[in-house]
């Protein structure tokens, strides 16, 4: 890195200051919200709707921040920085975690049908949605993604012949409909509770997965199909560390590192949402996760409660809100992009300013998954691993952590942590787009306004008590 004259020091340091004043901010609002852990929750100490405004004040001061105090050639210095780290040993590595997540799911489908039939009881439960989809998804985007190397159905795949068909011109359309799918039937059913039931879901996903796979090769499903391979590859770009290996042949690596770098580097590539379908895709895992945390707060009983009344089935009510929600989340993000043009002045086509601004938006989900899941993954892993020890006959009490009334703000803190480092990747893709810093900053404007939205909505669900969907 070139010398830097005191001017330019000077300037840098008023960034980061800046920046540091921002994420202050962001925790003092925290402060305000608390949480109890998943069953219960403290209504926040100010009105709510200062508290939402103050939570969208600070996504909009970071924009304005980050406006006036940075340049492209700040930009490419902190997103380039990288410090590597060989990995001796990746190949046998890979290997036993690979054969790892295969008898996973032997284990899961096992002891699902075999094991204790109360849910926190029983093994399956526990690994499924404490170990996996709790602690194993925020490893993906807190340290780095190690999905696309560990994928069990992957993994079974590659040692059945291929027919190698090709796959249809549908772009990423079938992941979005698969994750939709998945996430209506976590809520809807009661997988979380009914072991038998969760080990028949995942006796069904391994067939589909492996015969696509089959039919039209690992690389074409896994890469293009499979919604939850998709899910762990954009939440690996969120990550500080990537893994860097050198192909010496088709179906073999070299020498591997690890690269590490600063959070959300991976996002500011130009290739990581290459079309519309992607872009569905990353508004789609934005919009599960707050829709799953939406259906469990009393503000959704109170608005579903006269259509139960006058006899629409529950089970219908749940999908329409999922596809509605869906198509809402996206409708305005398209219309922002649209908004972008004009604000920015520039003849890009609507599509390629929606492509290059989505990747922000994973920052946001991860930032929410992270508020959702974290106090339930520290809640239960006591117990998972109490259950681990003894699947089949586990102890009649099991020890669950009681998080303190202070946790709450972990979880607000989250939601803002990721919309803020959003703000950042979203002014890095206009610095790169746009010759001009005026333009550039002009046109974020309807993408900020579109994330300051955002930002209230979800504040405002990890400030309500958590009941369970209700009317299933």
């Amino acid at each position: 890195m070139p010398s830097l004259g005191s001017r330019e020091l000077a300037r840098r340091l008023v960034a980061i200051v800046a920046l540091g004043v921002a994420g202050l901010f962001a925790s003092t609002a925290a402060g305000h919200g608390g949480s109890l852990g998943e069953g219960a929750r403290e209504s926040v100490t100010v009105p709510t709707w200062l508290f939402l405004l103050t939570g969208g004040a600070v996504v909009g001061a970071s924009f304005l921040l980050a406006s006036f105090v940075t340049d492209r050639r700040l930009i490419d210095d902190l997103h380039g920085w990288r410090a590597t780290v060989p990995i001796p040993g990746r190949d046998g590595l890979a290997s036993i975690a690979r054969v790892g997540a295969v008898l996973g799911v032997a284990v899961v489908v096992t002891i699902g049908y075999v094991g204790p039939q109360s849910g926190l009881s029983n093994l399956a439960i526990l690994l499924v949605w404490v170990g996996w989809w709790a602690g194993y998804t925020m490893s993906a985007y807190l340290l780095g993604e190690t999905w696309s190397t560990v994928n069990p159905w992957r993994t079974v795949a590659e040692l059945l012949p291929s027919l190698d068909r090709t796959l249809p011109s549908v772009g990423a359309w079938p992941a979005v409909v698969g994750l939709l799918t998945l996430i209506w039937i976590e809520v809807v059913s009661p997988l979380a509770d009914d072991p038998a039931l969760l080990s028949t879901v995942v006796v069904g996903y391994t067939v589909v997965a492996i015969a696509g796979a089959v039919v039209f090769g690992p690389d074409r499903w896994f890469d293009r199909v499979d919604p939850i391979s998709a899910v762990f590859k954009y939440y690996g770009h969120v990550a500080p560390i990537e893994t860097i290996s050198t192909r010496i042949s088709d179906n073999k690596h070299g020498d591997a590192s690890l690269a590490v770098r600063a959070p959300g580097v991976g996002l500011t590539r130009t290739d990581l949402v290459t079309d519309s379908s992607e872009v569905a895709f990353v508004v789609a895992l934005l919009w599960s996760t707050t829709y799953d945390g939406f259906v469990a707060t009393p503000a959704w009983k109170s608005l579903i409660s006269p259509l139960i009344e006058v006899g629409v089935p529950a089970h219908l009510i749940y999908p329409a809100a999922l596809a509605i929600g869906f198509v809402a989340f996206l409708g305005v993000y398209r219309l922002a992009a649209r908004a972008a043009r004009s604000t920015g002045e520039t003849y890009l086509a609507a599509g390629e300013l929606a492509r290059r601004f989505a990747p922000p938006l994973i920052a946001i989900a991860a930032g929410y998954h992270l508020a959702h899941y974290l106090g339930y993954f520290l809640s239960l892993a006591p117990v998972l691993a109490t259950v681990l020890t003894s699947p089949l006959s586990p102890p009649a009490v099991v020890p669950v952590f009681s998080l303190p009334g202070w946790f709450g703000a972990i979880s607000v803190a989250s939601v803002l942590a990721g919309h803020l480092l959003a703000i950042w990747i979203a002014h890095a893709a206009a610095f790169d787009l746009f010759p001009g810093r005026l333009q550039a900053i002009r046109s974020q404007y309807p993408f900020t306004l579109v994330m300051v939205a955002y930002t209230m909505t979800s504040l405002w669900i990890v400030t309500q008590p958590t009941i369970q969907p209700p009317f299933l």
